[in-house]
């Protein structure tokens, strides 16, 4: 291994860690906001675009799970307008449940709900909400006790309880109810009956049409690093950062990894004025040299993560179903979420005579679905796409299989006292920043994890901006637009 020193002087280097959303958002941002910044993203990957990037097999692409593009937060949405224009499309949304044998539309449809529980089921379910809306549970500590209050025990056993312990791996009532409260606020079951009975659409979880970018997710990153890169900044793929260099509060540089074509590994080292991380909190605090204090190491080893395998099946017939996604509660079924990647948008695949299932599985990296080899995993998620009823499995001719680490922060029992230690200490540097939905260890939509960047950019140009309340004071979006009018018109009248 050889070692090279490189620093950038002649402005502002901005050296930013993951080309993920929030990687890609803070460089584009630096940009926008002036030309004295030059941002350099450094990615492990060999793709832009983090856990939303596009991958490809033979032509079909497919996603690292689904990825709408919806907020409320105008900033996020003329960025996405501004980078892809006419190539963000609009996509009408179709997804169910199945459950018991049999398919639920979602968002809730009256009839077919009724029709699928049947009567008897459905006064049950309406008397559990009435009886936990008189004597709801008097604390909200768990994702169990959250849900139970807006929508009953029995609905909760029906439809969240084997859901979320396939996607988290352990109990509902062992996560915390602040993931329930980040990820599916305002929804409950009276305005999910509203929904259905023709009212408004305004939660995000019911929404009935959204954004996407029309050759998948990972369009919109590439993009937005070829205008980085235009714009005098840098995007390097296959660049590990390894170490993190401080001296007392303020980072000095990083230490890169990378390796070329002809397999030589050189580490470099980037000096830079600034310093945005996006990186797994637990990986970022063990790259730091001088190392952090014991207390914090401690608990960044006290974070846990849930990993992910896609299995993309492509089949010799168009698509088996019209829905865009769906939701598999069924506990005999390994396979948590399946993607038809046509219904997300037709280009997405190099002709109209096949389909692109994406058989999504959530897992630990200990788990013995990790541990299959590709063709088990193949042949897993061909046995479970028929056993569904989607289609045959010798309609499969040809399949592509992703593993992604650390793919979603678990809100567990510990994470919150770990995440204030951790917060405490990195709030000490003068000079760094994390962003992003792993940077703070956030379940954040993609959204989210932009607005987090954006501040992170306009904190380096001189604002003050908490990173961690992105998502998780309800009003924080809306508090953060009202700043931005009072600022604009100050500058005006200035």
């Amino acid at each position: 291994m050889r070692m090279k020193s490189v620093a950038k002087r002649d402005r502002e280097t901005v050296a930013i860690v993951g080309a993920g959303p929030a990687g890609m958002t803070a460089a584009y941002q630096l940009q926008s906001i002036s030309s004295h910044y030059s941002p350099i993203v450094f990615e492990a990957g060999h793709l832009i675009g983090g856990i939303a990037r596009t991958e490809s097999h033979n032509g079909f692409r497919f996603d690292i799970g689904g990825h709408r593009f919806f907020t409320k937060a105008p900033e996020v949405e003329d960025i996405w307008n501004a980078v892809l224009g006419d190539d963000l499309i609009t996509v009408p949304r179709l997804s169910r449940i199945y459950y018991k044998g049999r398919y639920f539309d979602y968002p809730l449809k009256l009839l077919n709900a009724l029709w699928n529980t049947g009567p008897y089921e459905a006064i049950a379910i309406v008397l559990s909400y009435a009886r936990w809306r008189l004597r709801p549970h008097p604390v909200e500590e768990t994702f169990e006790q959250w849900v139970i209050n807006r929508f009953g025990a029995r609905l909760y056993n029906h439809f969240f309880r084997s859901y979320t312990q396939k996607v988290w791996g352990i109990p509902p009532n062992q996560i915390r109810a602040d993931w329930a409260a980040q990820r599916i606020k305002d929804l409950s079951l009276l305005r999910a009956i509203g929904n259905a009975l023709g009212g408004t659409k305004e939660t995000t979880s019911l929404i009935e049409q959204f954004k996407y970018p029309r050759l998948g997710p990972g369009m919109m990153w590439e993009r937005m690093g070829d205008l980085v890169q235009s714009g005098g900044g840098s995007v390097k793929l296959n660049h590990e950062v390894v170490r993190v260099l401080r001296d007392g509060t303020r980072v000095d540089a990083l230490d890169i990894r990378s390796t070329n074509r002809s397999g030589e590994e050189t580490l470099e080292r980037v000096k830079a004025d600034h310093f945005i991380n996006s990186a797994a909190l637990d990986d970022l605090v063990e790259m730091f040299d001088p190392p952090a204090p014991q207390e914090v190491r401690a608990a960044a080893r006290r974070l846990k993560y849930r990993d992910f395998v896609i299995v993309t099946l492509i089949l010799d017939r168009p698509d088996p179903f019209p829905d865009n996604w769906i939701y598999v509660h069924d506990p005999n079924a390994s396979v948590g979420r399946i993607q038809n990647f046509r219904a997300w948008s037709p280009d997405m695949l190099p002709n109209q005579r096949q389909s692109s299932i994406g058989m999504e599985y959530f897992c630990n990296q200990d788990d013995a679905l990790w541990r299959m080899d590709d063709d088990e995993l193949a042949r897993l998620a061909s046995n479970e796409l028929e056993s569904l009823g989607l289609a045959e499995k010798k309609s499969v001719t040809d399949w592509a299989v992703i593993r992604q680490k650390k793919a979603y922060p678990v809100y567990d029992a510990e994470y919150a006292s770990a995440l204030q230690i951790i917060q405490a200490w990195l709030n000490q540097l003068e000079n760094f920043q994390t962003v992003g939905r792993n940077g703070l260890h956030r379940y954040n939509n993609q959204d989210h994890s932009m607005l987090t960047a954006i501040l992170a950019a306009r904190n380096i140009a001189g604002e003050n901006h908490d990173l961690w309340n992105v998502n998780v004071e309800r009003s924080y979006q809306e508090e953060f637009q009202l700043s931005e009018q009072k600022t604009t018109q100050c500058q005006v009248h200035s």
